[in-house]
């Protein structure tokens, strides 16, 4: 019987997960049921919301159980096919690819990767869910007005990188958080106005205050944490909060979030602070998809992967995206 090598979850983190929060086991290569597609893996995705399902505790998505295979974002060719709606040879994406090197998903979770300009990983990336979660956290929910400033933390991730692109390109003005000097050069070459690296920033909200004169109308935050008390103390009069992520929190995801209170400020503000999720925008998916592609084949946007090789490298990929380690979007080629 041939090997499948699949990563299952084996304990919950009690603060930030390690690699041991995983084990290896040998699995048969899945028989796929009437309804269902059997896959070579080609691509994976690991994303900071991932986190929230090796966790017990309540949240928006359904959680691992202990022993559960774990799966996430993923793109791979049909081998076998049970639905008359895809052939072997397909490459398809979907949401529910095993950390495997063969799995099977439903047929309804599938999409085709049809064929663009772009490379196939790219509907991992901004073509896919990081891209779709940039364009409407910013333009929808964050709702920008001509030459406003738009703050963003985690600015060179998967989201972070797109976002600020997109804010240049709708004329607004693009300001980043990152953890690095280098990943804050890339943001200057995107397009940010400028940036802050919060690892070396002795007063981060005296920083803020300086690369924001004009204070801050949108902040798209990625982090949680003491870059979201930055902001909300250098906030403009109705200014926008969009929570994003919280990956500031990965190592205490199941404790209160306790810091800084700004109930006064925004009172005093009249701001508005919202959290996002992607699915309740399903209904424009294409919409944001055209625009998207639209600016890539423009010249428009740039994105950096962060590529890791193999089944065995998954649980690893996804810690040191946790830990802030990855540069761009955080992807695994199998």
């Amino acid at each position: 019987m041939a090997k499948n090598p699949s990563w299952v979850l084996r304990s919950y983190p009690s603060g930030m997960p390690t690699v041991g929060n995983w084990m290896r086991e040998d699995r048969p290569i899945p028989e796929p049921a009437e309804g269902e597609l059997l896959l070579k893996t080609l691509w994976l995705s690991v994303d900071p919301y991932m986190r929230g399902r090796i966790s017990p505790a309540k949240n928006y998505a359904a959680g691992f159980g202990l022993g559960d295979l774990m799966s996430g974002g993923g793109i791979g060719e049909v081998i076998s096919s049970g639905s008359p709606d895809f052939k072997p040879g397909d490459i398809v994406m979907s949401d529910y690819f095993g950390w495997q090197p063969f799995t099977s998903i439903p047929a309804s979770s599938a999409k085709v990767v049809t064929a663009t300009d772009a490379p196939v990983q790219a509907s991992l990336s901004y073509l896919g869910m990081p891209g779709l979660t940039a364009y409407f956290s910013l333009l929808k929910t964050g709702k920008p007005k001509q030459g406003e400033t738009v703050l963003i933390s985690a600015a060179s991730g998967a989201v972070g990188q797109i976002a600020g692109q997109i804010a240049r390109i709708k004329g607004l003005d693009p300001v980043a958080i990152v953890g690095t000097d280098a990943k804050l050069e890339w943001c200057k070459k995107l397009g940010y106005r400028q940036g802050i690296n919060h690892r070396t920033s002795t007063d981060l909200v005296a920083d803020v205050a300086a690369a924001c004169p004009n204070r801050v109308d949108v902040f798209i935050d990625n982090t949680a944490g003491p870059i979201h008390d930055a902001a909300m103390l250098n906030l403009n009069t109705f200014g926008r909060v969009v929570i994003v992520g919280t990956i500031a929190l990965a190592d205490r995801f199941d404790q209160p979030d306790i810091g800084l209170r700004h109930l006064r400020k925004t009172l005093i503000t009249r701001a508005r602070i919202e959290g996002f999720l992607l699915d309740d925008h399903e209904h424009e998916f294409e919409t944001a998809k055209a625009d998207l592609l639209s600016w890539y084949k423009q010249g428009l946007l740039e994105t950096k992967e962060d590529v890791a090789e193999g089944i065995e490298a998954v649980p690893y990929a996804f810690v040191r995206m946790l830990n802030g380690e990855n540069f761009g979007k955080q992807l695994i080629k199998l």
